[in-house]
């Protein structure tokens, strides 16, 4: 196949990349140069912003058979792409988000769900508050612009290698250092994730089985205390972890999902019934890795990258000697 990828050099795009390449498939970049554009030399990169109408008028004249869109999340500026390719595609594969969904995260969640309503529609605000509301107009555009040739995927967390968000990689890498360690409320506390290996892979085979429709792309639920065991087992470390209840970590000012990555409060009560709903992904193949693996070679990336763009947003050690400091008095008889 020959697939434009809009993005293709930061995350997802990039294994999206290799995982084409790998299947034999010939690729052309959309990007606009800023983020490893020295990614790929061996693919065609068209550079510039997808919002800018002369930029995409390079895309003009070509035809291809499929088109990922790995970074739309305003409705404007999906529609300008959408539109204009709408014709020139076989496919348009728009990679959205389960954050669309009125009540995620909450009760089950399936494909057929209601998705979230914005007050203000025309808002370019991305906030979390707008996010899946504007993500869900982004749909929108795609499917009126190409009616029965689109994918929609909805992703839950994307982890693994190259992963910048550091909300994965937080709890290997603080694993690895060993000591005690901060967890939030409790081990069954369940936690749900992709390995962006899975995605990509499973992404392109969609596309080659000529797909079409809304699937939701998520990983098993697994509690937080088995992931952190897989962390123990995968570095090798001497690390003791201390869980410490939801009201305590909400006092201490301790930001979920953040500073603790994977907690999102009140998903203890949930549970299983707080899972995405993945059945029609399996049935259209995806498969998963197993997490030891996820978690070893997202060790290994993390080993090698530049440490000075990391962890801007989660826990630092100062607070979290702090926080168990305090856990401690509370606790002490």
């Amino acid at each position: 196949m020959n697939i434009l990828i809009l993005g293709g050099t930061l995350f997802l795009g990039r294994h999206l990349v290799e995982a084409a390449q790998k299947r034999g498939h010939s690729l052309t970049l959309f990007h606009r140069g800023k983020t490893n554009p020295e990614l790929f030399p061996d693919v065609v990169h068209v550079f510039g912003d997808r919002k800018d109408d002369d930029a995409l008028a390079q895309l003009e004249g070509h035809t291809f058979d499929a088109v990922i869109d790995t970074c739309g999340y305003l409705p404007k500026v999906v529609q300008k792409s959408a539109q204009k390719l709408s014709g020139r595609a076989g496919c348009y594969c728009f990679i959205s988000t389960v954050s669309v969904y009125a009540h995620w995260p909450g009760a089950g969640t399936d494909e057929d769900s209601p998705v979230a309503i914005l007050e203000d529609p025309t808002t370019e605000e991305l906030t979390g508050a707008t996010y899946g509301g504007l993500k869900a107009l982004c749909e929108q555009e795609v499917l009126a612009a190409f009616p029965g040739q689109a994918l929609i995927i909805r992703p839950g967390l994307i982890v693994g290698p190259h992963d910048p968000s550091d909300r994965f990689t937080y709890w290997p890498h603080r694993i690895a250092q060993g000591g005690e360690v901060l967890a939030p409320v409790s081990p069954e506390l369940p936690t749900q994730w992709i390995d962006v290996r899975d995605l990509a892979e499973w992404t392109i085979q969609m596309l080659e089985g000529k797909r079409t429709g809304v699937f939701n792309a998520d990983g098993p639920v697994v509690g937080l205390g088995q992931l952190l065991a897989t962390c123990v087992l995968a570095s090798g470390s001497n690390a003791q972890v201390t869980y410490a209840s939801e009201a305590f970590l909400q006092a201490q000012e301790v930001q979920p999902w953040l500073e603790l990555p994977l907690w999102i409060p009140g998903m203890l009560d949930l549970k299983e019934s707080g899972a995405t709903r993945t059945q029609r992904a399996h049935l259209a193949g995806l498969k998963y890795r197993t997490a030891l693996e996820t978690v070893r070679d997202t060790l290994v990336w993390d080993s090698q990258r530049p440490q000075e763009n990391a962890w801007k947003a989660t826990l630092t050690p100062e607070k979290e000697s702090a926080v168990l400091a305090a856990w401690h008095a509370k606790t002490a008889p």
